[in-house]
């Protein structure tokens, strides 16, 4: 079974979508996948038109492998399973604070449904904190959606920080240029400075800032699912080949 983080440390670069698509993509493959939102919003969940269920709080997710399991939801599509947020999932970091191993507790929960799924996709919160580390840990491979500006090449750099100054393997780490612009003149210069700076770090595939994907939430279903033949679409399937042939050599 792979473990697989979508994740950034910046809100708003397109990583719930990404998370829904990869999932997508890899079931239609005929992989048995379960999408994990561990983000207390609850956007992936809704993107499948599945509701939370309130009964699993923070202690059950860690702790009790029944209430785990039970709160595991089907989705409309093959091989495609959702285990959706709630709100109590905002004290992860609290109730990890407070447990011995915290930083590998992720990681035993999800050994609980390790023979049903060949994949597991995390959906993350937009910070580094106990629940983040964990989630280092437990992926094998860390996919970092990353807005071609300044601010989003800051923190993709603060990431790079984070796993030297706590032993992380780099290697896991994944980049790639998400919400892409290519009129806009910063969008360019900034890829270009990103590649050179870290080369093994980015995908060569690029996600485009698209229509198609803000209607997600008008469709509540994946943008390869409602458009397919569309960039975005395209876009999407490129990078599964590409980042899933990184996770498998």
């Amino acid at each position: 079974m792979k473990i697989i983080a979508c994740y950034s440390n910046k809100g708003g670069v397109g990583k719930t979508a990404t998370s829904v698509n990869l999932a997508y993509a890899l079931a239609a493959r005929g992989k048995r996948v379960l999408l994990c939102d561990l983000d207390p919003q609850g956007a992936s969940g809704f993107y499948f038109r599945v509701k939370p269920s309130k009964k699993l709080t923070e202690a059950d997710f860690f702790e009790d492998v029944e209430k785990f399991t039970k709160a595991i939801r089907g989705s409309d599509y093959d091989n495609l399973d959702i285990l959706p947020a709630n709100m109590t999932f905002r004290d992860f970091d609290v109730f990890l604070s407070r447990m011995r191993n915290s930083r590998s507790r992720l990681k035993k929960a999800l050994k609980a449904v390790k023979g049903d799924y060949d994949v597991i996709v995390l959906d993350c919160p937009p910070n580094i904190s106990t629940l983040s580390e964990n989630v280092f840990r437990a992926a094998d491979a860390v996919l970092v959606p990353v807005i071609p500006t300044t601010l989003s090449q800051r923190t993709f750099e603060q990431l790079l920080d984070f796993f030297h100054d706590h032993d992380l393997p780099v290697k896991k780490l994944h980049g790639f240029f998400s919400m892409v612009q290519g009129v806009k003149t910063l969008h360019g210069e900034t890829i270009e400075a990103l590649r050179a700076a870290h080369p093994k770090r980015f995908l060569t595939a690029q996600v485009p800032f698209a229509s198609d994907i803000e209607r997600m939430g008008v469709h509540r279903a994946p943008v390869m699912a409602t458009a397919p033949g569309s960039a975005a679409s395209h876009a999407y399937q490129a990078l599964c080949d590409e980042f899933m042939a990184r996770v498998e050599e």
